[in-house]
């Protein structure tokens, strides 16, 4: 096993925002960086922060693989990484997403575990759907595709209202969804169904929604 620890100064200035500046940094699987391999798959994708989510795959067959610094995944293998406790959001939250997504019907942050059947999930080119607590909302783009490389900021303020940024433009489609997010899982929802098929780069999630949080989200995105 390999693991990796790089850490991508070229990226942006030394000196610059950084997510762990954030105290509601929960959960931070970043680009190229805390990555185990198991020759040239990812058994493990360590969390940044401070809060140890660290998202493993202990069976071989359901490793995504490590693509240029992309964590690969193969929907006919149901492939997924999982965190072994919950990342939950009871309020407020803030999820920025570098992806490239080659097929819909596919979760790309869900619960896997409780069974609760909480997903964030791309149900066709130009949706995506938000469940929580037995309850969903979808929201659509204004324009463009889901299918390609893109980066997703979603989030929920303190009236419940949820926001989605696609390549940092905010969707003039919004939705109201209370309730406590639940998620353990990338690539897949409980249980193990509606795979993911692509590439994930890095998921930033926060307990903390804010108009400056989200534009540092969105240009520490755009530069991945």
């Amino acid at each position: 096993m390999l693991s990796l620890s790089l850490s991508l100064n070229s990226i942006r200035p030394l000196g610059g925002w950084q997510p762990s500046d954030e105290t509601g940094l929960e959960a931070w699987y970043k680009y190229q960086t805390g990555i185990t391999l198991n020759g040239s798959d990812v058994s493990a994708w360590a969390d940044s922060s401070s809060n140890s989510f660290d998202m493993v795959q202990a069976t071989a067959s359901k490793q995504p693989a490590y693509n240029s610094g992309d964590i690969d995944f193969d929907a006919s293998a149901f492939q997924s990484l999982s965190s072994a406790s919950d990342i939950i959001f009871s309020g407020v939250f803030t999820i920025g997403i570098k992806l490239f997504p080659s097929a819909s019907n596919a979760v790309v942050l869900g619960d896997n575990t409780s069974g609760q059947n909480e997903f964030f999930k791309i149900t066709s080119s130009n949706n995506l759907r938000f469940k929580t607590d037995g309850s969903s909302v979808d929201i659509g783009l204004d324009s463009g595709s889901f299918i390609g490389e893109n980066y997703l900021v979603i989030t929920r303020n303190s009236s419940d209202l949820v926001t989605l940024y696609f390549n940092g433009v905010a969707q003039s489609d919004t939705e109201t969804l209370a309730g406590t997010v639940n998620m353990d899982s990338m690539g897949v929802r409980a249980v193990n169904v509606n795979p993911y098929d692509g590439t994930i780069s890095e998921i930033q999630m926060y307990d903390t929604e804010s108009t400056s949080l989200t534009a540092n989200v969105n240009t520490y995105l755009s530069n991945l």
